[in-house]
């Protein structure tokens, strides 16, 4: 690795290991902040390992430290192993020139993180997504998932797993596939380089695994293990990582391997309401709606049903249970050969695999597109438009079950040639390839429907815990009838291959020349299929018709119906457990039995369909280079140290996607395929002013860029026939462009200890935004063969308008924020109270962009009867079309206020630490339905850490994560914030033991 910044990754991997034994020398601090790594640093501090003690990060090291001032301090100081990783990652900061943050072995290890993502959050500026009450996914001042680049040994990658709704089909990082105890170091840079990979707009994460040769020499073996228990699903799980590492002698050659592997068992439980919707009931306080009941006649122009139509109900009221069955491993390996202080070779290898059972129980109503043959009493509307209390007649009361097996495996091979050709010239050749692979075989869900029942009753008076009561048994067979099939199998492939020549000409004293080229080649490929269903049965006995709905006019969805097959001996019970449902709420039911249902109807015998919106493509190859400029000195007693130059990439870019059409009856898909390409020119300067020892000031400005979401680029559309929704990509997108300004101070007072503010602001000058429209299904060109079997819109679909998107580029979007950081120890205390210490960060951010979406409905389409004849001309009772409405608000995944703070206490053999993080609310997506936007109230999230040394090769731990049970607290539409979904995923601990052997 080369350059200031890649310099500081150099570091960060030269540092302790989570399991790697290492030498037990405090880092040392360079004579001038900002020079390369490879210079001569100054004399490093003495550091004596204490009798009996192990060369290994937890262990205990006395150190004769040196005052700010540069004076002996004439005192002796424990440094224990998280103390000296405060010191390594804070001289990780402080020796580059750029912004960046760091967490190195130590740090990693010992908070009880479940991934790298909750290591993450422990970063200023970074906040993080959670899905099954582990982190996902990260946002970087502000910046959502997609504009963070990552790089795992310095080659740039995707991991792809799947979260509630789906798999990640974007340019996303998935922390989660990955177990924390795999890497020692952590990097984020946070401002640009020309010697850094472009494609981020937020941060670049740089992932390092093993080192061998900065271990000690000879064997060394870690091995560690831990039981977990969640109170909420009462289970346990194991967790188990180890490492095996040598050195030669001579300290020529190295080689490591270590692994990881967790299995846990957990449940959230809570209510959802599948957003919020307006639509038009049969009746109204016993006035009808219509001239005729059940979805007859023509509307009655009633202004009692006008407001209630145009009032937001939720459209699946519901409390069930997900299940999350994971199985997380990984393995590890480097080889280094270094015959020489010159040359240096590496060879890295990293496999994960992470396999999880998704298992969903729901017991509901599905008012969403039935409304026309419910008749509802007994309702209340809030100030804010919603129908938040009602009791339904001829409801459409259903019990769900559904499941979803996936798989991740991520692959990567990776190699490295350092070499000093000269004193003054050296090069990195680097080269690897990934792959990430999600495989989703199965995700199946049944449906048991009872389509007339009476006395169904709601009431959302306290949104977050509603009162959900069914009239009719829902734990009686005799009342449903096996409704819907579905099953979504899918495989989604990203592919990484780099290769980078990076060269170093030390040209005179202070200034250098770095220069290089780059290739890389990144391929998305994702497939959809589907086998949904609807039932009809036959004469004969039973029939499953894929395809095109042809049930006859006897079988279909009126409240009388016949629209099934019985639910007799194709069912379970099911028991809802503590979703947090006030007394008097429906907490069993009964829910069809996967396995019994998917024999009866021989589902998985049957040959799936594509699906045309989620099968696409898109291959990019970037080729390019740089010249950057180094430099340092002294100007009028003030020194400094400052980067410069130029990053040129050319971006080719090819997308496919599948172009539906009808030809002679029949539906033909045809790849259809776009190509384009672009050139950037990204300058960036970076400058580090030291008026003391002790203060940095620093300032950045830089070009950067982030291509285009991959599913905005697919050409043809995709349909949504639950949501009435088409989205059409679109392959001429631009990419994000932006100019990014940076500006902080770093005061570094003690050990372990900083004070840090940073201001940032990006103008954003591209952006992609949606634009909305209204209209009717024919209006798309798209044949009716595409739209879902199962869903609504495939037995009408015409029988609302639909909303049309399609992405363009924006006009762009600003933003601006600040970080705040304070890290110290209390050594100034008396007795025990000097081994406590604290970390704090604070990061407040405010954005604006510009958003078009269909907003609320205002009329009610009106019925005409001829009075002559008494024939219906027009039925009326549709709601009109969703009007556009463009209102500014935050970048999506944008929380404006981020809080993160550690205590902790270490000596010799014991330690502790606690932590609270913060995220204030943010809108990640437009919604639908009439909502505005949709996103995630405000979590706090608390977590904790015990550990003991029995003997300097022993360790016992206790750890505790989530330990305030937070909820995740979804909202749909920003200004009324209606319940989305109330979940909750219990506490989890974790003991065990660490073994140096």
């Amino acid at each position: 690795m080369v350059g200031v910044s890649t310099g500081a990754l150099i570091l960060g991997m030269l540092l302790p290991a989570a399991a790697f034994a290492q030498a037990a020398t405090i880092p040392a601090t360079p004579d001038q902040p900002g020079s390369p790594p490879h210079t001569d640093p100054a004399p490093a501090q003495t550091a004596v390992v204490p009798a009996g003690g192990a060369d290994e990060p937890g262990a205990d090291v006395q150190a004769q430290t040196t005052a700010p001032d540069g004076t002996e301090s004439g005192a002796d100081i424990v440094v224990t192993g998280f103390r000296r990783s405060l010191d390594a990652a804070l001289n990780v900061k402080r020796e580059s020139v750029s912004s960046v943050d760091a967490i190195v072995a130590e740090d990693i290890a010992k908070f009880p993180d479940q991934n790298l993502a909750e290591s993450l959050q422990r970063i200023p500026g970074i906040s993080i997504q959670r899905d099954a009450g582990e982190g996902r996914a990260i946002t970087v001042r502000g910046l959502g998932a997609q504009f963070t680049r990552v790089r795992v040994n310095g080659l740039e990658t995707v991991a792809t797993s799947t979260d509630g709704a789906s798999s990640n089909r974007d340019r996303a990082f998935d922390f989660n596939v990955f177990a924390s105890e795999l890497f020692n170091s952590i990097v984020v840079h946070k401002t640009a380089e020309a010697s850094l990979d472009e494609g981020s707009l937020g941060a670049v994460v740089d992932l390092n695994t093993g080192n061998p040769l900065g271990g000690k020499t000879g064997f060394t073996g870690v091995l560690s293990a831990q039981a977990s228990y969640n109170d909420l699903s009462k289970n346990f799980g194991p967790r188990l990582a180890g490492l095996l590492s040598f050195k030669n002698d001579a300290g020529t050659f190295g080689v490591s391997v270590s692994a990881a592997y967790q299995k846990t068992n957990n449940f959230e439980l809570g209510n959802n309401t599948v957003r919020w919707a307006q639509g038009v009931f049969d009746s109204v306080g016993g006035t009808p709606c219509f001239t005729a009941p059940n979805r007859g006649g023509a509307y009655t122009n009633n202004a009692t049903c006008d407001r209630v139509a145009l009032a937001f109900h939720p459209r699946i009221p519901r409390y069930g249970s997900v299940r999350h069955d994971r199985e997380r491993l990984g393995i590890t390996g480097s080889v280094q050969w270094s015959p020489s202080d010159s040359t240096k070779v590496s060879i890295d290898g990293l496999y994960s695999r992470f396999k999880e059972t998704r298992e969903e129980k729901w017991g509901e109503v599905l008012l969403r597109s039935n409304e026309r043959q419910m008749d509802i009493s007994n309702y209340t509307i809030d100030s804010n438009n919603n129908l938040i209390a009602a009791t339904i007649n001829d409801a459409w009361v259903r019990t769900e079950h559904y499941l979803r097996r996936s798989q991740t495996e991520f692959y990567q091979i990776g190699g490295s040639w350092d070499q000093d050709v000269t004193d003054r010239f050296r090069f990195t050749l680097l080269g690897g390839y990934s792959k990430s692979d999600a495989t989703i075989p199965v995700e199946t869900t049944f449906v048991f429907d009872d389509r007339d029942a009476q006395g169904f009753t709601y009431d959302y008076t306290n949104s977050r815990s509603p009162l959900i009561s069914f009239g009719t048994s829902v734990t009686d067979a005799a009342n449903f009838q096996l409704a819907e099939i579905r099953d979504r199998p899918s495989e989604t492939v990203n592919d990484f291959r780099t290769a980078q020549l990076r060269t170093e000409w030390d040209v005179t004293e202070g200034f250098q020349i770095k220069a290089g080229g780059l290739y890389r080649r990144f391929a998305f490929d994702t497939k959809g299929f589907s086998r949904d269903a609807v039932v009809c049965p036959t004469a004969g006995g039973r029939d499953v018709v894929l395809g095109t709905i042809t049930c006859t006019a006897s079988s279909n969805i009126g409240p009388t119906g016949v629209y099934g097959f019985p639910a007799t001996n194709l069912g379970e019970l099911f028991n809802l457990g503590k979703a947090g449902q006030p007394s008097g709420a429906t907490s069993q039911f009964l829910i069809p039995n996967i396995a019994a249902a998917a024999q009866y109807t021989g589902l998985y015998n049957r040959t799936a369909s594509v699906l045309v919106g989620d099968t696409r493509s898109v291959s990019e190859e970037v080729t390019g280079g740089y010249a950057e400029f180094d430099v340092k000195g002294d100007m009028l007693g003030l020194r400094y140290a400052a980067n410069a130059g130029m990053r040129y990439v050319h971006t080719a870019q090819k997308s496919t996607g599948l172009s539906s059409s009808t030809v002679n009856g029949a539906t033909v898909n045809t790849p259809a395929t776009v190509e384009r390409s672009y050139d950037d020119w990204l300058p960036a300067i970076n400058v580090a002013l030291f008026p003391t020892d002790q203060v940095i000031v620093r300032g950045a400005i830089s070009k950067v860029i982030t291509r285009p979401s991959l599913g905005s680029l697919t050409p043809g559309g995709s349909v949504d026939g639950f949501n009435y929704r088409v989205t059409f990509g679109n392959p001429q997108l631009e990419p994000f462009r932006a100019t990014a300004f940076d500006l902080s101070a770093e005061y570094y007072f003690a050990p372990q200890s900083i004070l840090s503010v940073a201001l940032f602001k990006k103008n954003i000058e591209s952006f992609t935004v949606s634009q909305p429209r209204s209209g009717t299904f024919a209006s798309t060109g798209l044949p009716l063969s595409v739209i879902p079997a199962s869903s609504p819109a495939a037995q009408n679909p015409e029988g609302q308008l639909w909303t049309i998107t399609q992405p363009i580029n924006g006009t762009g979007a600003s933003l601006k924020g600040m970080e705040i950081a304070l890290q110290s120890t209390f050594r100034f205390l008396p007795g025990f109270l000097r081994n406590f210490g604290f970390l704090a960060n604070a990061t407040f951010v405010g954005s604006s962009a510009g958003y078009t979406q269909g907003g609320p409905a205002t009329t009610v389409s009106r019925g005409v009867v001829n009075p002559a004849t008494g024939a219906v001309v027009t039925a009326g009772g549709v709601l009109g079309a969703l009007p556009n409405v463009t209102q500014r608000a935050t970048l999506f995944g944008l929380s404006k206020r981020a809080y993160n703070g550690t205590l902790y206490y270490e000596d010799a053999k014991f330690s502790a630490r606690g932590s609270i993080s913060y995220r204030s609310p943010y809108i990640d997506a437009a919604s639908a339905t009439g909502n505005l936007f949709e996103g995630y109230n405000k979590t706090i999230n608390v977590d904790a850490s015990l550990r003991y040394k029995l003997t300097p090769n022993i360790e016992v731990s206790l750890e505790g994560t989530n330990l305030t049970d937070q909820y995740r607290d979804r909202y749909v539409d920003l200004q009324a914030n209606r319940n989305y979904e109330y979940n909750h995923f219990g506490r989890t601990f974790l003991a065990g033991a660490r073994i140096k052997m």
